[in-house]
């Protein structure tokens, strides 16, 4: 099975990746800087890949053009903190080109690549939920997420007949360098769960919103 996780030197990313590789899987971790901690993960690193640079995509994704790939899973994201009163619009703009078109751009340029029956899965956030919005703020965020939401739905309708599933996953509140470390559950148990939800996702069951614990979530 090869495994494709973008923004594996960190968090959520950092433990898929290790949690695949235990899985047997031949991982390919795409980042734009490597660490230590992914360097001895023994998984191939492509390095230099940012996501919010699109003209750059094609050329540093290429090493993976040869690889048939299985499981892609778009992780990379950013996390603004704007208020109302405190907002720039280079930083929502840049969360849009990170959280929403970079996953999109990501698996466009992977498709021709993605094997029959394959799976892509978008690691969202709840916070794109409208319903689910009860404290306002972080409004790049929040709208990246929903814009990646949906595009991701989207995805989901056009790929099914290729028989490629789309899944649409918040991962929880997870103990990472982006929120201080704080939360609910460490990654490396987020990532146990997510492997289980990209387990359960088929092509009947895709382009829904779920949640790492199996919750359906609103939109």
């Amino acid at each position: 099975m090869n495994v494709v996780i973008t923004g594996g030197n960190r968090g959520i990313g950092l433990a898929l990746t290790k949690q695949f590789k235990a899985r047997g899987a031949k991982v390919y971790a795409t980042c734009r800087n490597s660490c230590d901690e992914l360097n001895s993960a023994g998984v191939t690193i492509i390095k230099g890949v940012d996501v919010s640079q699109p003209e750059m995509l094609a050329e540093k994704l290429a090493p993976l053009m040869d690889v048939k790939i299985d499981l892609l899973i778009n992780n990379a994201g950013v996390l603004g903190k704007e208020s109302l009163d405190d907002w720039d619009p280079n930083t929502i703009d840049y969360q849009f080109r990170v959280n929403a078109m970079g996953p999109l751009l990501v698996s466009q340029t992977l498709l021709p690549v993605m094997a029959d029956n394959s799976k892509i899965a978008m690691i969202t956030s709840r916070m794109g939920s409208m319903a689910d919005n009860g404290s306002g703020g972080y409004y790049g965020y929040r709208m990246s997420k929903a814009a990646l939401n949906a595009a991701s739905v989207s995805l989901a309708n056009d790929l099914k007949p290729r028989g490629i599933a789309v899944g649409i996953f918040h991962p929880g509140f997870v103990q990472t360098e982006m929120v201080n470390g704080a939360g609910d559950i460490d990654a490396d148990t987020c990532a146990e769960r997510l492997s289980q939800r990209i387990d359960e996702l088929n092509v009947d069951n895709a382009g829904r919103f779920i949640h790492s614990n199996g919750d359906e979530l609103p939109w």
